[in-house]
């Protein structure tokens, strides 16, 4: 079993900022118990907020590999498990002749035929990875109950090569944008953290660790002017993401205070909706915190 290299929530939550990653207690808390009990973590939150961020960064953090399983609409078992490569088997029964390839038929399903997946890479991985299901809410149901399954057991039956089983679980972390809610026995089987926008001054710190090269001043104007664009009637609110997309794009441009024009400018990093960009560039000289 690999030793954590922080014996205390507040050693993790040191650590974390050290990697630019700036988590409250309560984060550092669930991540730290998620880590020492061996339990899956499920972060749910507006896009945005930093969810994928913490797996990015514990695999930073821990010297782990990141493994990520991208979910979407329709993904099922074979695209997230294992498969096999049928191009290369086809090469092998044509390298046969006809009674050969029938005596060696089970050869074909060995495995270096096989091609493994991502969940099928962590089972393998063990606590050498840290394994990023991202997006959970996107896929299904029968999706998440069968990654219920693998999680309960990290072990995975393969009818032509046998059982593999992962001695020591890889670190988990599950995110969820809560597009549809996800299932009462996969919320059990992990511990829980609901991801908010940040404050307005821990989102200005967040803005200069993640971009050193942003000023203190145009660092708290940005952060000012999203929190002013997260209280309008928007479609997709923008996330910390996108406040540090903002800032970074007008430090490129050499602003050292956020202006109407300079937003109207550079709108396209924070405001990724045409609808939405309509609606604030009316309320532009609001949204900066100008005088009209």
């Amino acid at each position: 079993m690999t030793e954590l290299p922080f014996s205390s929530v507040d050693d993790l939550q040191g650590s974390l900022g050290r990697h630019a990653y700036l988590a409250d207690r309560g984060l550092s808390t669930a991540i730290y118990l998620s880590l020492s009990l061996h339990k899956p973590l499920l972060l749910e939150g507006e896009a945005g907020v930093g969810k994928t961020e913490v797996a990015k960064t514990l695999a930073d953090l821990l010297g782990r590999r990141l493994i990520r399983l991208q979910c979407y609409e329709g993904i099922d078992a074979s695209q997230a498990l294992y498969e096999w490569n049928y191009a290369r088997q086809l090469i092998a029964v044509r390298a046969m002749d006809a009674t050969v390839a029938e005596h060696h038929v089970e050869d074909l399903f060995g495995p270096e035929f096989l091609v493994e997946r991502p969940l099928l890479a962590a089972i393998r991985a063990g606590d050498d990875a840290v394994l990023l299901v991202d997006e959970l809410d996107r896929a299904d149901d029968e999706f998440e109950a069968f990654l219920l399954e693998i999680l309960s057991e990290f072990a995975v039956t393969i009818p032509e090569i046998g059982q593999i089983v992962a001695l020591t679980p890889p670190a988990v972390v599950i995110t969820s944008n809560r597009t549809r809610e996800l299932h009462d026995a996969l919320k059990r089987r992990c511990l829980y953290h609901w991801i908010d926008h940040p404050e307005l001054d821990r989102e200005v710190e967040i803005v200069r660790a993640r971009a050193p090269q942003v000023g203190p001043d145009l660092a708290r104007d940005v952060a000012e002017a999203v929190a002013r664009l997260r209280e309008l009637d928007l479609a997709k609110l923008p996330g910390v993401a996108e406040t540090i997309d903002w800032a970074n794009a007008l430090a490129f441009l050499g602003t050292e205070r956020l202006d109407a024009g300079a937003a109207a400018d550079t709108l396209g990093s924070v405001v990724k909706d045409h609808e939405d960009q309509e609606l604030v560039t009316a309320r532009l000289v609001e949204v900066v915190g100008e005088d009209a």
